[in-house]
């Protein structure tokens, strides 16, 4: 029974760390889908790149949710361009006919991600002193998709909390049932030693020390288990999102997997002989 204890208490304790990942690849593919949406201010031809570079200084210091800005000067945008349509004869063509460099110098920025944010942005580049630099601002044709994005990463981010609470719910309950198998084995030595005397702790002190060692035993178990799918998954969830290592980030965060690991199966191993034994405790 003890081994099927501490069995199910690993299980529950890869099940609250599952979590995590799920909450940490979550968590960074969201910020790489932000980080892809931005809104592009397009300053006129004529404005001096200093004027530019003043104009993004100013929102970085005015603004505290812009993530950054990016300047692009005509240059550079021309030279995007052709290198994107390299293989497109008539837009090669049809630059070659214009002559001069069509493109305008511009600013991409990029926020925390919420929509307002980004409106708060475009509000103040069209309507303070900037205005008169600046050709157009983009936020208009943007907003849909900014909105959409926002509303599709929070939805993952509500659904990963969800999960992550229920998972811990029935892990909860699984443990709790299979400790108190354990204990009503023990439920004649209970009404014993209530019948001659023995004080409620002293009756529940073996119990919870016993659900301890549980919790304990488990933790040991699964951390080593989590360590060794952290490495071996980490190359293939590296394959499907460049710049996100498993192995990495469970190193970097060993302590908190240590302390949640730990602190879930002693909370749940004691909590369980705890809650189980008050009810062989009414003699």
């Amino acid at each position: 029974m003890s081994v099927a204890a501490i069995f199910v208490l690993v299980i529950a304790g890869m099940l609250v760390t599952g979590v995590f990942f799920f909450q940490a690849t979550a968590g960074y593919l969201i910020s790489q889908i932000r980080d892809k949406i931005d809104i592009t201010a397009y300053f006129k031809a004529s404005a001096a790149e200093e004027d530019i570079l003043a104009v993004k200084d100013e929102i970085m210091k005015t603004s505290p949710n812009v993530k950054s800005i990016e300047y692009v000067s005509k240059e550079q945008a021309l030279a995007f361009f052709s290198d994107i349509h390299s293989d497109n004869p008539v837009l090669s063509r049809a630059l070659q006919e214009v002559g001069d460099n069509p493109f305008l110098p511009s600013l991409n920025i990029t926020t925390n991600g919420e929509p307002a944010q980004y409106e708060e942005i475009a509000n103040i580049l069209q309507t303070s002193d900037f205005g008169k630099l600046i050709e157009k601002v983009d936020f208009a044709q943007k907003k849909d998709t900014i909105e959409k994005v926002y509303s599709i990463t929070t939805s993952i981010n509500i659904f990963g909390i969800i999960a992550g609470i229920i998972l811990i719910i029935i892990s909860a309950l699984v443990v709790f049932n299979t400790i108190k198998l354990g204990i009503e084995n023990s439920k004649e030595e209970i009404s014993t030693m209530r019948i001659v005397g023995a004080s409620n702790w002293f009756i529940r002190g073996p119990f919870i020390i016993q659900g301890v060692i549980y919790g304990v035993a488990a933790f040991l178990v699964c951390f080593l288990l989590t360590g060794v799918f952290a490495y071996v998954v980490s190359s293939k969830m590296t394959a499907i999102l460049p710049g996100f290592n498993a192995c990495s980030y469970f190193l970097a965060h060993w302590w908190i997997f240590a302390l949640t690991q730990l602190g879930f199966g002693v909370a749940v191993g004691a909590g369980s002989a705890l809650v189980v034994v008050k009810k062989y405790l009414e003699v």
